[in-house]
């Protein structure tokens, strides 16, 4: 069952105390009644969590924001914090379940959580939108939560977080001058690119990938942080990026774009600097990107685009998840069926929440970039292994072994099934 209240602004949704059927009497505001309304969380539960839903809102600010705590067996909870004018609370809460798998394949002393702003990030003030977010939540962090940068959240909003909440262990991605290591510096991309390059070079070739790097053509769906640094770490390797987008649309050159130019280009909020008016090549419409001859696919942007309605036209051999959630089930399988190898997100794009963990325990730069090597290739090493021995997908195998970690953390705790 679950209970809700509001205080101060604060509507809290928390697992397992009594029914929501009176709530209405006691919210003050429409819009939140409608947040409320939007959702059944009880849809949300299973044996692993959430063990928290929290929706805040502030009248004066008019800031709607959720936090989804959902398994805290192996330490707080993880998770950046995004704004979006789209986001659900089921949205967070997959988010949130994908971060327990993540921090426990990554072998890390986290569990999974994460936040949503319900806002449009281009007319709001961002700063404000979190800081009053922090307020809201202060009491969870950092003891239950542990906020970073996500989808149109950076350095600056992230310090604004820690600022608000007096507590530099907050939030990781932080600027470097409060101790951080931003997500700016790639990290995320950093690891898929560690993994994309061990999985090819364990599967490429019985797959039908070319024999080397520098004969293989790559696309990147998604040119904001995560996708830019795939982008040059993949560059920087030989491989060809004959396609990027974003927003407002797609550039195609089947003989590799030029990088050096495209960068410039990365992080567009308006579409006069969308990578699409860059001019290295031929613009095609947004979605024009999945279907796309080439060898690898990497998407780095929302959740879902690998659907029931876009799997057929993909013509990638391996696809590497930079974006979390951003292949449907009934889609993989389809994929699998038909040779096409995924490479999950919780194990493909850890390094950010990896150098999340050097970050919080007071590391260094250069130890992040090492300890995020060192684990996503191992990681990768042992999934893809193990799936092509069993004839599992990658993320089966992967999945059992995060939930086995996890498991044996509930029942250490006495809360095993």
């Amino acid at each position: 069952m679950l209970y809700t209240y509001i205080k101060f602004g604060l509507v809290y949704t928390q697992v397992i105390l009594m029914s929501v059927t009176s709530v209405k009497s006691v919210l003050s505001t429409e819009k939140v009644i409608q947040v409320l309304d939007q959702v059944n969380v009880s849809s949300f539960l299973d044996s692993w969590g959430p063990e928290e839903v929290i929706q805040v809102y502030d009248p004066i600010s008019q800031m709607q924001g959720i936090l989804v705590i959902d398994n805290t067996a192996l330490g707080p909870g993880k998770g950046g914090i995004r704004i979006s004018s789209t986001v659900t609370p089921l949205e967070v809460f997959r988010l949130a379940r994908a971060m327990t798998w993540k921090c426990a394949l990554a072998d890390i002393p986290f569990g999974g959580a994460k936040s949503g702003i319900r806002a449009d990030p281009y007319t709001i003030n961002k700063v404000k939108h979190i800081q009053e977010f922090a307020k809201k939540v202060s009491p969870l962090t950092p003891s239950r939560y542990i906020a970073a940068p996500d989808m149109n959240v950076g350095e600056q909003e992230i310090s604004a977080f820690v600022d608000t909440i007096g507590d530099l262990q907050s939030a990781t991605g932080k600027p470097s001058k409060k101790g951080g290591i931003p997500h700016e510096l790639g990290t995320t991309g950093f690891g898929v690119g560690v993994a994309l390059e061990k999985a090819f070079e364990m599967i490429g070739e019985s797959i039908g990938l070319p024999p080397d790097l520098e004969d293989t053509r790559i696309v990147i769906q998604g040119f904001g942080n995560v996708g830019l640094w795939i982008a040059k770490y993949m560059h920087n390797k030989g491989a060809k990026i004959i396609a990027l987008n974003d927003y407002w649309g797609t550039i195609y050159n089947k003989e590799g774009l030029d990088m050096s130019k495209a960068e410039k280009y990365a992080y567009a909020t308006s579409e006069e600097r969308s990578i699409a008016n860059s001019k290295l090549g031929t613009v095609l419409s947004r979605d024009a990107i999945l279907g796309l001859d080439c060898d690898i696919l990497v998407p780095c942007a929302v959740g879902d685009v690998i659907n029931e309605g876009s799997w057929h036209t993909i013509k990638a051999k391996m696809i590497v998840e930079g974006a979390n959630n951003a292949t449907r089930p009934i889609a993989e399988r389809q994929l699998f069926e038909n040779r096409v190898i995924i490479i999950p997100d919780f194990l493909a794009n850890a390094g950010g929440v990896i150098g999340s963990y050097v970050e919080y325990k007071y590391g260094t730069e250069e130890e992040a970039f090492a300890m995020i090597e060192s684990k996503i290739k191992k990681n990768t090493e042992i999934v893809v292994s193990d799936a092509m021995d069993r004839n599992l997908t990658p993320r089966q195998v992967a999945l059992e072994l995060a939930q086995n970690r996890v498991l044996d953390a509930m029942e250490k705790n006495g809360r095993g099934n």
